[in-house]
This record gives structure tokens, C-alpha cells and sequence, in this order.
């Protein structure tokens, strides 16, 4: 069957879709039978404690990891019947990632490290410039693009984490403990970015953490509990 979807189909309100999903590590089964779904331009949050299996239902939801059991969709696109080149290619056009550690490439300035994922895109090395450095001025860094990441402040690189996930245009961002490695007056200042591209945008974001003053700035909540989501 061809797993096609066609401009002239009516989108989905639910962006993301698990259904019975399970993951399993030898004998250890961090996720199961999770069965949920997330709105299109929903705010959503993952609570749960360490070890819940919170992080490993984040990556089989971004197609970073596939699951023993069950399927999931995003936008109407089955990712456990993709091969690998097809899910890289749905994740560049669909998702971003933004992580409790920045990941930024310490030899390449701010706007380099926005600009990177669009290196593998065909564009014009002027248009690539032209897109970071907006991205990093929306971010408020426009005057910090020739900087390299360890002059940056730690919540000056979760902004440059931000833009660089948001280059390709995402419907989804999926966070990971986006604030962890910031002190709380920095880590409010992320969370309040992030909810203004939720609400001004349409932003879908999907949001691992354990805070539940972060899951109180969410549209909704799911919890984690011994691999088992629960609906909130």
C-alpha cells in the first residue's frame, strides 16, 4: 500500500498518534502499551519521575528509536512501516528537537550552529544566513551570531538550541527537559519563549519533564509511571 498523504485530504487534528505502543530493552520494557494522542498546536507535557521511561517515549514518538510493539503516526504518516531515509527526511521537514544539554557545536559561531541543519537542504548560502540570523533575532541574539558557543550564557545557548530546531520550519517540537541545566530565573524565560511560539504560532510542542510548575503552563498533561502512560 502507498502511505501517501495527499494535499487534498483534510488534516488530522491529532498531529501525533501511539497506539499500543511498547519498547523493550532485554528484559526491561521502559514503555507499555501506551496509547494517547496530541492536537495540532497542542501544548503537551510528559511528567514522571526518573527512570519512568519518560526520555525513551520521547525518541520513539520523534522516530529516533522504533518500538517493539504498536504504531505511531505524525501528520498522518506511519513512521514504523519508514525506512531509515524516509524518517530522516520526515523529521527534517516535520520535527525539531531542543535537549537539556544545548548540543551545539563548540567551532561554529551562533548563527552557523542555527544555519547547520539546513546544510543538507538545496539552498543558497545567502538564504541559509538570511533564515538564521532571523530566527536569531526573533531569539533576541542577533547582536551574538559571530559567537562561539562558550561565550554564550547557558540560557543564550538553549535560545540558539531553539532557533537552530525551529531553521526547517517544524510542526512539532519535542523537548527534553528543555530548563534542566538553567538556574530558574533563565529556565522561566525559555518556558515563557517556548509557550509564546505554542500560542502566537501554532507551535505543537511535546514537552518531557519532571517540573509541575512547568506541566502547569501546558494545555494538558500525561504522567509516566513504571513505562505506563496516564491521561490527564
Amino acid at each position: 500500500m502507498h502511505n501517501c498523504t495527499c494535499n487534498t485530504q483534510p488534516r488530522s487534528q491529532a498531529i501525533i498518534e501511539a497506539r499500543n505502543i511498547s519498547k523493550q530493552f532485554g528484559k526491561v520494557t521502559p514503555v507499555r502499551n501506551g496509547n494517547f494522542q496530541v492536537g495540532r498546536g497542542e501544548f503537551v507535557t510528559l511528567l514522571g519521575p526518573s527512570g519512568s521511561g519518560k526520555s525513551t517515549l520521547l525518541n520513539l514518538l520523534a522516530g529516533l528509536e522504533r518500538p517493539s510493539r504498536g504504531s505511531i503516526t505524525l501528520d498522518g504518516e506511519e513512521l514504523t512501516t519508514m525506512d531509515e531515509d524516509d524518517l530522516a527526511l520526515l523529521r527534517r521537514r516535520l520535527v525539531g528537537f531542543v535537549f537539556q544539554a544545548f548540543h551545539l557545536i563548540p567551532t561554529l559561531d551562533a548563527l552557523e550552529n542555527v544555519a547547520f541543519p539546513l546544510y543538507p537542504v538545496k539552498m543558497e548560502r545567502k538564504e541559509r544566513k538570511r533564515r538564521a540570523r532571523e530566527l536569531l533575532d526573533r531569539m533576541g541574539l542577533g547582536e551574538r551570531a559571530g559567537h562561539l558557543p562558550a561565550r554564550l550564557s547557558g540560557g543564550e545557548q538553549q535560545r540558539v538550541a531553539i532557533a537552530r530546531a525551529l531553521v526547517n520550519g517544524p510542526e512539532i517540537l519535542f523537548c527534553d527537559e528543555p530548563t534542566g541545566n538553567l538556574d530558574s530565573t533563565t529556565g522561566r524565560e525559555i518556558l515563557h519563549l517556548l509557550t509564546r511560539l505554542n500560542r502566537d504560532q501554532g507551535l505543537t510542542i511535546f514537552m518531557v519533564t519532571h517540573d509541575r510548575n512547568i506541566a502547569a503552563l501546558s494545555d494538558r498533561s500525561l504522567h509516566m509511571h513504571d513505562g505506563e502512560v496516564n491521561q490527564t
